[in-house]
């Protein structure tokens, strides 16, 4: 088992600016004997990092590599990679402790029993197979702490650095909208060809040019253009409505691309002529690399939430929604119902009801479990950061968004950019302002 804590990218702790106090980080000596007792490979601001820190962490990450069937990188490499992970946490966490960030049992417990939840243990059953593999529960206790306050640091020191003007979202679709690279460029197009026989005779192309133009007339005027490539198309796309799906620009005929690239969605291109014959093009789809897509697949559902906490564990409220779902599914309650009666939520006095959501409304583990229901299923319990839901998939839609909701998405996606640079400058800068003294290397 692989206990998911978070732990900070190692590319980033290799990229931070040294401060001038520092010693260069010892090389890992591969030839040492092992140790019978631990010892300080570090201090960051008096306070040690020992060498069983660094093992314990080297463990966590190789049983997350194997089971994602990574590669090991060498042990030597992976202990200093660690040492430097743990040295900047560690400045981090002081950092936390100096504003007066605290973590108090309560969040801690739950924090606890949501690792247990995601590994589908109790909480006893988790704190077994803990002491079954050699690690000490308050050691991971401990690290539990540690991640809630980097969390906590990090987004108070790392907000307040962040903002995401108009201007800013104006300059990121113009940016998108003009590149002219056309591997960053979707299209969807229906087609109808108009074959030109080799060797026709001028008159014989006049009467092709002129039905491919009839067939754009018609398709301008409103024609079913699936039914006009039936009609029309001699491409053998044109038995099934004359779509080519939705591909790269750079794998469609530059011919094509440079007829519809202006398009807006829906307008015709054409006739062009081609060695083949006359092309006449409908733009169907249009997506942009980085822009939010115009017609996403929105779902409305409901849900039933229990709030874990030293009261209710995990396990308790996941098997008190499996009764829910067990008296719903035989028809003794009804969902709208049990939801306004137990659901801690807001949304309780509306039947549970979330309303139509779009991708990425919701915490990962809630969307992926929806994501997996048809239309009226209601999902075993998923435990997510909030805590223990009862979900219930009531119905979906394609549906096109208007310029707010897409200027919102890219508001988003910028304040993730913006948020993850802030985030390594704050990095460097705490840093950059430690006194950390290398000691012994250390030992995998």
């Amino acid at each position: 088992m692989c206990v998911p804590l978070v732990v900070a990218g190692v590319s980033q702790a290799q990229s931070l600016r040294p401060s001038t106090q520092l010693k260069s980080p010892p090389a890992v000596r591969a030839d040492s004997g092992p140790r019978t007792v631990d010892f300080i490979v570090a201090l960051v601001n008096s306070e040690p990092v020992t060498n069983s820190e660094v093992r314990l962490r080297m463990l966590r990450i190789e049983q997350q590599l194997t089971q994602q069937g990574t590669p090991l990188p060498p042990r030597d490499v992976l202990a200093s990679q660690v040492l430097e992970q743990l040295v900047t946490e560690r400045t981090q966490i002081q950092r936390a402790s100096e504003m007066g960030i605290r973590v108090d049992e309560a969040t801690l417990a739950q924090a606890e029993q949501s690792v247990a939840a995601q590994n589908k243990l109790s909480l006893e059953e988790f704190r077994r197979r803990i002491a079954a593999e050699g690690l000490d529960i308050n050691r991971l206790r401990n690290d539990l702490r540690n991640q809630i306050l980097l969390q906590r640091v990090r987004e108070r020191e790392v907000e307040a650095r962040v903002r995401v003007t108009e201007s800013d979202i104006d300059d990121f679709i113009r940016e998108k909208q003009s590149s002219r690279d056309l591997s960053q460029l979707e299209l969807n197009l229906a087609h109808v060809l108009v074959l030109v026989p080799e060797g026709a005779s001028e008159a014989r192309i006049q009467e092709l040019q002129a039905r491919a133009q009839s067939a754009a007339d018609r398709a301008r005027s409103g024609g079913d253009f699936a039914a006009l490539a039936r009609e029309f198309s001699d491409a053998p796309e044109g038995a099934r409505g004359g779509e080519f799906g939705l591909r790269p620009a750079d794998r469609l005929p530059g011919l094509f691309v440079d007829a519809t690239r202006s398009l807006r969605v829906g307008e015709i291109a054409g006739p062009v002529r081609s060695p083949a014959g006359f092309h006449v093009l409908k733009l169907l789809e249009k997506r942009q690399a980085g822009l939010p897509d115009v017609v996403v697949s929105q779902t409305r559902s409901r849900h039933i939430l229990l709030r874990t906490s030293p009261q209710l564990s995990a396990e308790a409220a996941a098997a008190r929604l499996s009764q829910y779902r067990e008296q719903i599914l035989r028809g003794e309650a009804s969902f709208p119902a049990l939801a306004r009666e137990h659901s801690q939520d807001g949304s309780a006095r509306e039947g549970g009801e979330l309303g139509w959501a779009s991708p990425g409304q919701f915490v990962p583990e809630f969307e992926a479990a929806m994501n997996l229901l048809k239309a009226g299923e209601i999902s075993q319990p998923v435990a997510t950061r909030f805590g223990v839901h009862l979900i219930q998939v009531e119905e979906r839609r394609q549906t096109a968004l208007g310029q707010r909701e897409q200027r919102e998405i890219v508001r988003g996606l910028l304040r993730e950019k913006k948020g993850e640079e802030a985030l390594v400058s704050w990095t460097q800068d705490v840093r950059g302002r430690a006194y950390v003294e290398y000691r012994d290397a250390p030992i995998p």
